[in-house]
């Protein structure tokens, strides 16, 4: 029968195991948000959140959720965050893609299986074995699926610091890892926070192609490329859309130039293996694939969740700016031919960025 355990040495084990799951690192830390929760109501103030309503509400589900993990699963006094790598080993080097505007860019996040399938799976095995040797645990699992303010969680628990981009900086992983929680009724051994590194570098912030960062730690999400070309649901603005290049899913530049990624640590998680050259795909091909298609090679892709119809609205701004780029006549013919062609079935918000595009031809 499962007894109460010595918490010193259970929060010592619950480390050990996670990274026994194939986790890199995992942290503890209390509830305690306040400082987040003011730092939200400024940005929500701002309104930096665009369109994710979602943020702003204080119904009781979402807002009040976000800063007071009490109220999302009653019970919890210990948050336990972990970090999962998630780039892979062969991925095809992300500056050459995009330097070449007829290739296709998508986050390196996302060119493997759901991250929150396999973050939920993992998870879920840590709280499993944790009630095995618990009585009257309670728990709740999260993976980017609830209101849950994880960098600022994994920030308390000494997984990293928050950079100057607001993405979570770690000295031995850079930023280009998943992060999970799991809510606890225990009184676990709280981590101590880690100290920042970032000093005076802001590469970052230079490197953003629309200024989304407005300021050290604030980002406006209304600029920001992975919001326009993932969670924004309707036209990408058009003073936008040249900035976009060839990013048709997620940006990745702030993280890519950051001089800690350079200690990034590639995943051996098979789920995160690059599937359908994603990583080395033309816009053309991409453009070729029906729905049907389109589907069943997205199943299972975090990618998948946009919709077919974004999917070809993002597509077809990129195409735009590959006659905005290039003179060459093949590749005029080619990609003029091929947005022609979908204009007759184009949904009206894919047809807007197909003459967008079409307009785009370099002089």
């Amino acid at each position: 029968m499962a007894c109460q355990p010595d918490y010193t040495q259970l929060s010592a084990d619950i480390k050990t195991w996670g990274v026994e799951l194939g986790f890199h690192e995992v942290g503890i830390t209390d509830t305690d948000l306040t400082l987040e929760a003011a730092r939200l109501t400024d940005w929500l103030n701002r309104g930096y959140h665009g369109d994710m309503d979602y943020m702003a509400r204080h119904d009781g589900r979402n807002g009040a959720n976000r800063t007071d993990p009490a109220t999302l699963q009653a019970g919890t006094i210990r948050v336990i965050t972990a970090r999962l790598n998630y780039e892979a080993a062969d991925t095809r080097d992300s500056w050459q893609v995009m330097a070449d505007p007829q290739s296709a860019f998508i986050s390196r996040y996302a060119l493997g299986r759901d991250y929150h399938k396999v973050l939920r799976g993992k998870l879920q095995m840590l709280a499993t074995k944790i009630a095995s040797v618990v009585e009257d645990f309670q728990y709740r699992v999260f993976t980017d699926s609830a209101p849950v303010m994880e960098v600022a969680l994994a920030t308390k628990s000494g997984i990293g610091w928050r950079g100057k981009h607001t993405l979570l900086l770690n000295r031995e992983a850079g930023s280009m890892f998943f992060l999970g929680e799991i809510y606890v009724n225990l009184p676990l051994n709280i981590d101590t926070a880690t100290s920042e590194h970032c000093g005076t570098c802001q590469k970052c912030i230079d490197i953003c192609p629309t200024q989304a960062i407005t300021a050290p730690y604030q980002l406006d999400a209304r600029r920001c490329i992975s919001y326009l070309t993932i969670e924004n649901k309707g036209a990408i603005p058009v003073e936008f859309r040249e900035a976009i290049g060839n990013r048709i899913y997620g940006c990745d530049d702030c993280q890519l130039v950051c001089p800690w990624n350079k200690f990034a640590v590639k995943s051996v998680e098979k789920d995160f293996a690059v599937r359908h050259a994603l990583d080395d795909i033309s816009l053309l091909e991409l453009w070729a694939w029906t729905e049907e298609e389109w589907l069943q090679r997205m199943e299972g892709s975090a990618i998948r969740r946009i919709g077919y119809e974004r999917w070809q609205r993002n597509l077809a701004v990129a195409m735009g700016n590959v006659l905005r780029s290039t003179t060459t006549i093949a590749t005029i013919k080619n990609t003029t031919t091929a947005l022609r062609s979908a204009r007759a079935t184009a949904t009206p918000l894919v047809l807007e960025h197909i003459d967008w595009a079409l307009r785009s031809t370099a002089p």
